[in-house]
């Protein structure tokens, strides 16, 4: 798999066996959001800055399932694994100073 770049993922098979394992930002956003749009530039640096975490989107129209599993209420929501588990603290809006902040927390 290659870093560096974000992958959309509405598989939600495939989606589990992403995050199963190191550390995962998953970007939940849907085609229709302003902020998601806005915030996406600054996602795919992340992306090409920090090269050992798996980036993904999940539109939350293509796939329902993913989103209800993680009571997505708001995009952009990111949800960040460690080792196959979701942190508790999630990054609800485009607050990217908090996502960075989050992505340091999941390669510490």
């Amino acid at each position: 798999m290659s870093h560096g770049k974000v992958i959309q993922v509405d598989n939600p098979v495939i989606f589990k066996a992403l995050v199963s394992s190191g550390p995962v930002v998953v970007d939940f956003f849907a085609t229709w959001c302003g902020p998601c749009k806005a915030v996406a530039p600054v996602v795919g640096k992340f992306s090409e800055t920090y090269t050992g975490v798996k980036f993904l989107q999940v539109d939350v129209d293509k796939a329902r399932s993913i989103a209800q599993e993680h009571q997505i209420r708001a995009m952009p929501t990111f949800v960040l694994y460690k080792d196959g588990k979701p942190l508790d603290k999630r990054v609800v809006g485009g607050n990217m100073k908090e996502l960075e902040e989050g992505i340091k927390s999941i390669i510490a």
